[in-house]
């Protein structure tokens, strides 16, 4: 039987899609059939699912912002099915849909894997948006907030069994009255992002995205902290940080690089505005190094605050505790602390639960 995923942009095959792309990969070793249909596919992600004998199916929306970097892509994206349903409308004369792990297509499906809905994330962030980002966010805010809401009703609405990536992303969903009946965290392969034998401990390692507290960075960077940052540089970075003496910024890494990076931190510092879930700290503690972040949202679902990372309640004290562990180190137990909870966010423990949800008949 041909299962069909339904997954929002794919530009590449990691954040928002490595779920999908997880599961996909592990049915076809199963001898099944796999399809999955997104509203835009770069060439590359297409010929790496065919290659693995996933069928992709491009819908190929011609987007204004494509140019202008994936945040930008992905909210025209949200905006034409919040307001307009033009995504779901190119959806059509394909299979049933198995699962959908989109929050840009509003289609009916057996499943719904929730992965947080833009106007949260936007709320959140607002306070590093600058310029005129700050300013159309504070018009256009309501607006969005009643999109969002309408659009993620109707998503959940056309689902039969609505899954969320964690307890903080159920939440949220909860309070607009959708009934979420299970949280599955997303995969990490453990055999790919592991420990090295004799870290360097000589840096601090984070990232920047669209999530990132960059305020914070700067201010542990002035106290004199040597960090490396991976990622896209999104337009709204301070140009004062990535010209910073203290901060070496490596841009988009391979795996390879990231797991290298990973496993020689000292610590990963990840200062959020926003996060359903939290790839960092978990590929992370994968790596046998701890991570200092909030006691807040998806990373307070990942990291025991002392055991496998720190968790505090606020700027100062995140500034605070970066320069003590940065002079006065922490006990390396911790890093074998890592390595046991990062067992609980494998891929084999993900696809054992998708794997028995799918055995089951809920429609």
């Amino acid at each position: 039987m041909e299962i069909l995923l339904v997954c929002d942009a794919m530009i590449g095959l990691e954040g928002g899609v490595r779920p999908a792309i997880c599961l996909a990969n592990e049915l076809v070793r199963k001898g099944g059939g796999v399809s999955i249909l997104a509203p835009i596919m770069s060439s590359e992600v297409e010929n790496r699912l065919r290659a693995t004998g996933i069928t992709p199916i491009n819908l190929r929306v011609k987007l204004f912002a494509r140019k202008l970097g994936s945040p930008m892509l992905w909210f025209e994206l949200w905006g034409r099915e919040a307001f307009f349903r033009l995504n779901s409308k190119r959806v059509f004369g394909y299979p049933h849909i198995k699962i959908n792990f989109s929050h840009t297509l509003a289609v009916p499906s057996e499943f719904l894997y929730l992965q947080g809905p833009t106007s949260a994330a936007l709320r959140d962030g607002e306070t590093e948006f600058s310029g005129v980002y700050k300013f159309a966010y504070k018009f256009l805010k309501p607006i969005i907030d009643y999109a969002d809401e309408n659009l993620a009703k109707e998503v959940s609405k056309r689902a039969t069994y609505i899954i969320a990536n964690s307890k903080f992303c159920a939440s949220i969903y909860e309070r607009w009255g959708i009934r979420v009946k299970d949280v599955v965290y997303p995969p990490v392969d453990r055999k790919i992002f592991r420990p090295c034998s004799n870290p360097s401990s000589d840096y601090v390692l984070t990232y920047f995205g669209r999530e990132t507290k960059f305020s914070i960075i700067k201010a542990v960077a002035d106290l004199g902290i040597s960090i490396k940052a991976f990622g896209a540089k999104p337009s709204f970075t301070p140009k004062s940080l990535i010209k910073h003496p203290q901060v070496e910024f490596l841009g988009r890494v391979s795996t390879n690089e990231l797991v290298n990076l990973y496993s020689n931190a000292l610590y990963t510092l990840f200062p959020f505005t926003h996060e359903p879930f939290g790839y960092i700290p978990v590929e992370s503690m994968c790596c046998g190094t701890p991570t200092l972040t909030y006691d807040a949202q998806g990373p307070s679902e990942t990291i025991v605050n002392g055991y496998n990372g720190w968790l505090v309640t606020s700027d100062d004290e995140i500034v605070r505790k970066a320069l003590s562990l940065w002079k006065d180190g922490y006990d390396q137990r911790i890093r074998i602390n890592c390595l046991k909870e990062a067992k609980k966010f494998d891929e084999e423990v993900y696809l054992r639960k998708w794997l028995k949800l799918l055995a089951q008949e809920y429609v």
